[in-house]
C-alpha cells in the first residue's frame, strides 16, 4: 500500500529530500544512463510543490514536482519518475491527476521524453516544440492551456 504526500520545498526535511533525490538519480542518471545536473537549486524553493507516493516506511515509489515559471503564471511539471519495480501500477498517472488538481486553471508546460508523449497527451498536453536532447535523451516541450 502506498500513500500520497505533498510538500513545498521549505517543508521537506533532509531525509525526505535525500530519498526523493535518490529516486531521481537512480532512474534518470543510473538506469537511463543520462548524467545531467539534477540539482538545479529549485527543490527547496517555498513555491516548488513536491508530490510523491511512498511505501509505509517512507521509501518513495513515484514522484513529480511543480515549479512556477519566471512568467509567474505558468506551472512546469517536472522530474516525473517511478521506481522500476512499481511501473505499470498507475502511480505516475495518479500523480499527474493530483498535479493537475493543484495546477487548476493555470497554463502548464513540461519537457517530455519522446517515448512518453502519449502519456502526457492523455492529460491534454500537446507538443509545442521540436525534439531536443536533454542529458542525451530525446525530449519535446509540451504545453496544456
Amino acid at each position: 500500500m502506498s500513500t500520497l504526500y505533498r510538500a513545498t520545498g521549505d517543508q521537506l526535511d533532509a531525509s525526505t529530500l535525500y530519498a526523493l533525490l535518490r529516486l531521481r538519480v537512480d532512474v534518470f542518471v543510473v538506469e537511463q544512463e543520462s548524467p545531467y545536473p539534477d540539482l538545479d537549486g529549485r527543490d527547496l524553493d517555498p513555491v516548488t510543490r513536491h508530490l510523491w507516493f511512498a511505501e509505509a516506511d517512507g521509501t518513495p515509489l513515484s514522484y513529480l514536482r511543480l515549479l512556477v515559471e519566471p512568467d509567474g503564471g505558468t506551472v512546469r511539471v517536472g522530474r516525473v519518475v517511478t521506481r522500476a519495480d512499481v511501473r505499470g501500477k498507475g502511480l505516475s498517472r495518479e500523480l499527474m491527476r493530483e498535479a493537475l488538481t493543484d495546477i487548476g486553471e493555470a497554463p502548464s508546460v513540461l519537457d517530455a521524453q519522446t517515448t512518453v508523449t502519449r502519456f502526457y497527451a492523455g492529460f491534454g498536453y500537446r507538443i509545442t516544440g521540436p525534439e531536443f536532447l536533454d542529458g542525451g535523451v530525446a525530449h519535446v516541450q509540451m504545453s496544456r492551456p
